[in-house]
């Protein structure tokens, strides 16, 4: 599976709603579900990989869970 092809595609149908604090934490929440299992998908545990030795799957992890983070931050 390739998870450089699965994940913008997850995240490109994700569409921002207004919502307050508890919605913020929810979508937070969610980011965090999502790059736990690009995570595992991947072989990998979620906190314990090294930036500069981070493979591109990884890599494509971190960046699809700050942009899901951002999106977050842009709907409250």
């Amino acid at each position: 599976m390739r998870l450089t092809l699965i994940l913008p595609s997850v995240f490109a149908v994700v569409t921002p709603a207004l919502a307050g604090p508890a919605g913020y934490g929810v979508c937070q929440a969610g980011c965090a579900a999502l790059v736990m299992a690009c995570y595992s998908a991947a072989g990998f545990t979620w906190g314990a990989t090294l930036g500069a030795s981070a493979s591109t799957s990884i890599v494509a992890c971190n960046t699809a869970f700050g942009s899901c983070q951002a999106a977050c931050a842009a709907s409250t």
